[in-house]
């Protein structure tokens, strides 16, 4: 994967906004009860399931690649042009896994159509108590999450920066907003976490954490 901008060269950060964990989900036949259960059963079948992601390099994908690399698992990805249509394809039957947004699966979940086995994070949703964390289900330290940020181009003057990190500060104080956000699985950072300086201390920690797991997969080549 190689992109034609970079989001640390080009861009300068506005705010850190929200994050979203994520979940690891199967069709609903799949004959695993819980996460060592699914890791068993992907040892036992190589190279014959699919899990579906969002297209190449998304954080779908690296979170697959990440799982592959720390279960020693292998299986196919098959990219999507949204998690939506992956999610339609795992409820045919037609794909056997995905690690996707907790928003999308817990409704699903809910309605027992889909399984769950881990949220990727160190807490369990709120909408879904009883499935465990992944360092409650045998993985830990597999964390994964969908996280907003606002940027603006590279040579954007201090001052118009200022004026909008101090908007979207005001933007997610919005109780509505906040209402809204929360019913959406995300949950707004700490106001002392909104500012340019931590959304790029953020962005730094995840490209060191993703980019070597994409090299280590071949997905990169940037």
């Amino acid at each position: 994967m190689s992109l034609p901008y970079d989001v640390v060269d080009d861009f300068v950060p506005i705010a850190l906004l929200s994050t979203q964990p994520m979940i690891i989900v199967s069709r609903k036949d799949l004959p695993a009860n819980d996460l060592k259960g699914l890791i068993a059963w992907l040892k036992a079948n190589p190279d014959k399931a699919t899990q579906g992601t969002t297209g190449l390099g998304g954080i779908l994908h690296l979170s697959g690649a990440l799982f592959q690399q720390m279960t020693g698992t292998r299986f196919a990805f098959a990219p999507y042009r949204g998690a939506n249509l992956a999610m339609q394809d795992l409820l045919a039957g037609r794909i056997d896994i995905i690690l996707d947004l907790s928003s999308l699966s817990v409704p699903l979940l809910r309605a027992e159509k889909i399984k769950a086995y881990a949220v990727m994070a160190d807490r369990r949703l709120e909408g879904a108590p009883d499935v465990p964390t992944v360092d409650e289900a045998g993985l830990p330290g597999f964390y994964g999450s969908v996280w907003l940020g606002l940027w603006a181009p590279k040579g954007t003057p201090k001052d118009v920066v200022t004026k909008l990190n101090a908007a979207a500060v005001e933007t997610l104080a919005d109780a509505a907003v906040r209402a809204r956000l929360d019913k959406l699985g995300h949950k707004i950072f700490p106001r002392e976490q909104q500012t340019p300086e931590a959304l790029a201390d953020y962005q730094r920690r995840e490209v060191g954490k993703w980019v070597p797991i994409a090299k280590a997969a071949g997905i990169m080549v940037k």
